[in-house]
C-alpha cells in the first residue's frame, strides 16, 4: 500500500507514536470540510500532525494554511518545522508580524497609511511627469518638421507639465516615507527572490529592508498572495477588522483559508480580549476640547452626548470608591462594582440622568460624523505636511463607543464595567469604561463558519463539548492522544494538604503544612524544582517562608539543602529568570499559574525534574467573572450536560486547564523522568462537594493521580529519583 500523498510534506525519517494516525485522521477530517479538536501530551508531535495533512489539502484544493499562536517560543518552533518542511517539499512561506514591530520610523497604523497615499500620489505624479516629458520631446521633434498641430499639442502638455510640477512640489512638502518611496521606484524582485529561497522571520525582512531602505512590512505584504503558508499572531485571525485586510494581503476568499490555531486553549480569552471596548476619561476629555473648538452645526449634540457621558463616568467611580480607597489607588486599573441585579448599571444611570439633549441615538450619530469630519481634516493636515503626526479624533473615538454602549452592549454579550488607575505624572485618578465580551463565540463562531476549516490544538483542550460550545464550533472531528512515554518515567502525587481557599491561606497552621511539604519535595529533588501558586503573591510568601528559614531552618540563597531559591514577578524579566534556572542546579523557582512560565515553556531533563501546584488556580471572582459565569448559564442552559455550565464552563475548565499545564512544563520527552505535584486537597478523591476538582481531569490523567499524605510526600519522591538513580551521590536523609 502506498504512503498517503501528505507524507511528502513531513520533512522527518519517522514519525512519533500516533502521530501517523494523527495526520490520518485530520486529513480525513478536512476532507469533509469538518473543524478538528485536537488535543495531544508533549512529544505527540501537534504541529505536524495538523501542518502536514492541512498543507496537503490546500496543495490539492489551491488553498492556504494560516498557522497562529499567541506564543513567541511556539512561532519559532513553526518557523523550523516551515524550513524543514522546504528541503523535503518546496512551498512558499510567509512569517507575518504586525507593523508596529517591522515599521522602519516607528508611526502608528494611521500615520502609516496616510504616508503610504501620499507617498503613492507623489510617485504617480512622477509617473505621469515622465510620461508627459516623453510625449512634449516626441511633439517637439514633429513640430520641428514643421507639423503645426504638433505644436500646438505641445503647448497644451508643456502647461500640464507645469501644473504637474506646481503638484510634485505640494506633495514633496508634505509627509511621505522614503522607505515606501524605493518600493514603488526601484526593481524589488531580488527581494522576492531571497523571500522564497527560505523561510524569512520578520526579523530578517526588517534587516534586509533596512539595509536598503525598504519598507519590509508593505513588501512582505506584496509577497503574500497565493503563498501556501503563513505564521502568525492570534489578533491577525480573532481582530474581524485586521482579518479581513489579512485575507485580503494573502488575495484569498474566506473559504479558501485552512486556519491551525496552536495552544487554542487560549484563544477563548484572547478572542474575549480582542471584542472588549474601552474608552478612558482622558479620551472623553479630548473630544470635549475639540468640540468646545468647533463651530460645526453639529457640535452642540456632540456636546451634549460627551459631556453627559463624561461626567456620568466621573459621578460612577467617585460613588463607588469608600473612604480611603483612592488613596491606595495604583497605576494598574482596577475596577469598581457598577452592576446592578434588578436595574441597569450605575454609569448608565448617571449617564441617562445627566443627558438633557434632543435624543441620544440621533445626537451620539451626529457626534459621529462630527468626529468622522475631525479625522478627516487631520488626516489632510498630516498628509499635506501641516503637523508632523497624525492626530487621532477623540470625539470619533467617545462617540463610537457611546453609541455602542447603549445600543449593543446586551446584544453581544457584552458586561459594562468602570475601572479607574493613577496617573503617574499627574498623580491624578481617571477613569475608564468598557464594555467586557463575556462570550467569545460572538467573535470566534463567525470566523470558523467562513473559512474553509480550522484545526484547533492544545495539550489541554478537554472537554471537548466544552471548547466548541464556547468557541461556536459545528461540525466538528475531535481526538486526543495522551503522553506516550514510559508511564514509569513519572509519578503523580495529590497530596491531601488544606484546601487553600482564600479565606485559609494566612492560617499559620495552613502554611506551615504547606511550607514543610514544599521543603521536603525540594530537598529530595535531585535538580531543578518548578513551584506554581495561584498567584504572585502567594509564590512570595512561600519564597520568604523558605528563604528566611520560618520554623528556625535558615536557607539563604545560595546555601544549604534547598539550594538556589528565585522568585518570579510581574515585573521580572522572565526570560533571564529561565535561563538562571536552566543554567543552574539544585534551583527552585516560585512563580503563578497566571504567570509566562506556566505553559508553551519546556523545561526539559535536568531544566526541572518536580513540578509543583500549590493550590487551585481558580481565576479571580470578581464581578466580571460573575458576567461571565451569568452569561455562560443563560447559553448553555439547555444541551451543556451540567446543571451549572456557568461555574463548569468559566471557572472550573479552564482552572483544570491552567494546572494541567502547569504539569506538563516537565516530562517533554521518551527519556526524560520527572515528579509531578498537586498540592490541595480538592485535587484529592476526598468528597469537597462543588470544589473538587478531580474529575474534571482526563480518565488516563486522573487515573495516575496517587493520593498522600503530606508527610509521604518526601518518601515517595526519595523511592521514585532512587529508582531511577539520579542522585549524585549518597541521596538526602528522611
Amino acid at each position: 500500500m502506498s504512503d498517503p500523498a501528505y507524507l511528502r510534506f513531513f520533512p522527518y525519517e519517522e514519525p512519533y507514536p500516533n502521530q501517523r494516525e494523527a495526520m490520518d485522521r485530520v486529513a480525513n477530517a478536512l476532507s469533509r470540510g469538518q473543524d478538528v479538536l485536537f488535543e495531544g501530551a508533549p512529544g505527540t508531535g501537534k504541529t505536524l500532525s495538523a501542518l502536514v495533512p492541512a498543507l496537503e489539502h490546500a496543495r490539492e484544493h489551491d488553498r492556504t494554511v494560516v498557522i497562529t499562536t499567541n506564543v513567541h517560543q511556539q512561532m519559532r518552533q513553526f518557523v523550523e518545522d516551515a524550513r524543514a518542511i522546504t528541503r523535503t517539499e518546496p512551498i512558499r512561506a510567509v512569517v507575518f508580524k504586525g507593523k508596529s514591530s517591522m515599521c522602519h520610523i516607528d508611526v502608528d497604523y494611521q500615520e502609516c497609511q496616510t504616508l503610504r497615499d501620499t507617498t503613492r500620489s507623489l510617485v504617480e505624479a512622477e509617473a505621469d511627469k515622465g510620461e508627459l516629458e516623453r510625449r512634449q520631446r516626441e511633439l517637439l521633434a514633429e513640430s520641428r518638421d514643421g507639423d503645426a498641430a504638433a505644436a500646438e499639442a505641445r503647448e497644451v502638455v508643456m502647461e500640464e507639465l507645469d501644473d504637474l510640477d506646481e503638484e510634485i512640489a505640494e506633495i514633496d512638502a508634505t509627509n511621505v516615507c522614503d522607505h515606501y518611496y524605493n518600493n514603488l521606484t526601484r526593481d524589488t524582485d531580488a527581494f522576492f527572490e531571497w523571500l522564497f529561497e527560505d523561510v524569512r522571520t520578520p526579523e530578517d525582512v526588517y534587516e534586509y529592508a533596512e539595509e536598503r531602505d525598504l519598507c519590509g512590512y508593505e513588501l512582505l505584504k506584496e509577497g503574500m498572495e497565493g503563498v501556501d503558508l503563513v505564521v502568525c499572531n492570534y489578533h491577525h485571525l480573532l481582530d474581524p477588522t485586521i482579518r479581513e485586510q489579512f485575507f485580503r494581503w494573502i488575495d484569498r476568499d474566506p473559504s479558501e483559508i485552512i486556519t491551525v490555531f496552536d495552544e487554542a486553549h487560549n484563544v477563548e480569552d484572547a478572542a474575549r480580549e480582542h471584542a472588549t471596548r474601552t474608552l478612558t476619561e482622558n479620551t472623553l476629555e479630548s473630544a470635549l476640547e475639540e468640540i468646545d473648538g468647533s463651530d460645526d452645526s453639529r457640535a452642540e449634540a456632540a456636546e451634549n452626548v460627551v459631556s453627559a457621558f463624561h461626567e456620568a463616568l466621573v459621578e460612577t467611580y467617585d460613588s463607588a470608591l469608600g473612604f480611603g480607597e483612592r488613596e491606595s489607588i495604583g497605576d494598574r486599573w482596577e475596577d469598581v462594582s457598577i452592576a446592578n441585579e434588578d436595574r441597569r448599571d450605575d454609569l448608565t444611570l448617571a449617564f441617562l440622568d445627566r443627558y438633557a439633549g434632543r435624543g441620544i441615538d440621533v445626537e451620539a450619530e451626529l457626534a459621529v460624523q462630527l468626529g468622522r469630519a475631525f479625522d478627516e481634516e487631520y488626516d489632510r493636515q498630516y498628509r499635506e505636511g501641516e503637523t508632523t503626526s497624525r492626530k487621532e479624533s477623540g470625539t470619533l473615538q467617545a462617540a463610537r463607543f457611546i453609541a455602542t454602549w447603549m445600543d449593543e452592549g446586551a446584544e453581544f454579550g457584552q458586561y459594562p464595567v468602570v475601572s479607574v488607575r493613577r496617573n503617574e505624572t499627574t498623580d491624578e485618578v481617571y477613569g475608564r469604561a468598557e464594555l467586557y465580551t463575556c462570550i467569545p463565540r460572538t467573535v470566534t463562531s463567525e470566523l470558523f463558519e467562513e473559512v474553509a476549516a480550522s484545526v484547533l490544538m492544545s495539550a489541554t483542550l478537554r472537554p471537548f463539548d466544552v471548547t466548541a460550545d464556547v468557541l461556536g464550533l459545528e461540525d466538528v472531528a475531535s481526538l486526543a492522544y495522551e503522553l506516550a512515554y514510559p508511564a514509569s518515567n513519572r509519578v503523580t502525587y495529590a497530596v491531601d494538604t488544606p484546601p487553600l481557599f482564600a479565606s485559609d491561606r494566612s492560617d499559620p497552621e495552613v502554611q506551615g503544612t504547606i511550607g514543610e511539604l514544599l521543603r521536603d519535595a525540594i530537598r529530595f529533588t535531585p535538580g531543578n524544582t518548578l513551584v506554581f501558586f495561584p498567584s504572585y503573591s502567594e509564590a512570595e510568601r512561600y519564597y520568604e517562608r523558605l528563604r528566611s528559614g520560618i520554623d528556625g531552618r535558615s536557607e539563604p540563597d545560595r546555601a544549604g539543602p534547598l539550594g538556589t531559591l528565585l522568585l518570579d514577578g510581574s515585573s521580572v524579566e522572565t526570560e533571564t529568570l529561565r535561563r538562571r534556572l536552566v543554567d543552574g542546579d539544585d534551583c527552585t523557582l516560585f512563580t503563578s499559574l497566571w504567570g509566562t512560565l506556566a505553559e508553551g515553556v519546556s523545561f526539559d531533563d535536568d531544566a526541572a525534574r518536580t513540578v509543583i501546584v500549590v493550590g487551585v488556580p481558580y481565576p479571580h471572582l470578581s464581578d466580571r467573572m460573575e458576567a461571565v459565569q451569568a452569561a455562560y448559564d443563560r447559553a448553555f442552559a439547555e444541551g451543556s450536560g451540567t446543571r451549572d455550565p456557568g461555574w463548569t464552563y468559566a471557572v472550573e475548565v479552564p482552572t483544570v486547564r491552567k494546572t494541567r499545564q502547569a504539569l506538563g512544563r516537565v516530562i517533554r520527552g521518551p527519556d526524560d523522568f520527572g515528579a509531578r505535584i498537586l498540592a490541595d486537597r480538592r485535587y484529592t478523591g476526598a468528597d469537597m462537594g462543588k470544589y473538587s476538582v478531580r474529575d474534571r481531569f482526563p480518565p488516563e490523567e486522573r487515573s495516575e493521580l496517587i493520593d498522600i499524605a503530606p508527610e509521604k510526600v518526601k518518601f515517595g519522591i526519595l523511592n521514585f529519583f532512587t529508582d531511577h538513580d539520579a542522585y549524585d551521590g549518597d541521596p538526602p536523609s528522611p
